[in-house]
């Protein structure tokens, strides 16, 4: 399923603070939704994805409107999201990336730790049946939560090439909920609650 930039635009924010209201909030996010600006996301439940001109919002959901996959396109390059709980005493970016570099060595892929805009990052290259493919690994953590990309194309190797994906990035706002939940549980994604219906209705349908 792809969202457009309309329906993107349409999709605003609920409980979202006013920057005048949050002097401390970040230059750029991923946001906390307690100190984000305002501005146009398409809301999937946990994350928030901004309206950026040409990025396409492209997810994998079941019959109920569960989102499995979140990936945003812009030309070659994409960007998997995936959003995770955390404890309130510390990140927990530094051990899932030496986590999956490790898995991604003992698969066979090489994987090398680097500095990258926002700190740490693991760029990797492994096996696909159509070639070797490059990817690149970042984290942020938030309080509570933690949010981790995969960038595919050009941008796995250049970040300078991230382009609209980056700026999603910086776009993205994460609306943890005040509900204890395990370390690393993936936060609930959920579609719109117009487009599950429309989806529903479709499968009646077919």
């Amino acid at each position: 399923m792809i969202f457009s930039r309309k329906r993107a635009d349409e999709a605003r924010d609920n409980g979202i603070l006013d920057a005048e209201e949050t002097p401390s909030a970040p230059d750029r996010g991923p946001y906390d939704v307690s100190e984000a600006p305002d501005a146009p996301r398409l809301d999937l439940g946990s994350l928030q994805i901004p309206a950026v001109p040409d990025v396409e919002v492209r997810v994998q959901a079941d019959p109920q409107g569960v989102i499995q996959q979140v990936v945003l396109v812009h030309g070659q390059n994409a960007l998997q999201l995936g959003v995770f709980a955390a404890p309130r005493s510390e990140g927990i970016w530094a051990e899932v990336r030496e986590e999956i570099r490790q898995s991604l060595v003992n698969d066979g892929a090489t994987a090398q730790e680097v500095e990258g805009e926002r700190g740490p990052e693991l760029r990797a290259r492994v096996g696909t049946p159509d070639g070797p493919t490059d990817l690149r690994f970042v984290g942020i953590d938030g309080p509570r939560w933690m949010v981790r990309g995969v960038f595919q194309g050009a941008a796995a190797t250049d970040p300078a090439a991230a382009g609209p994906l980056a700026a999603c990035l910086d776009g993205l706002v994460v609306d943890r909920g005040q509900e204890a939940k395990p370390v690393r549980e993936p936060l609930p994604l959920r579609l719109p609650r117009e487009v599950a219906e429309q989806q529903a209705a479709d499968q009646q349908e077919v």
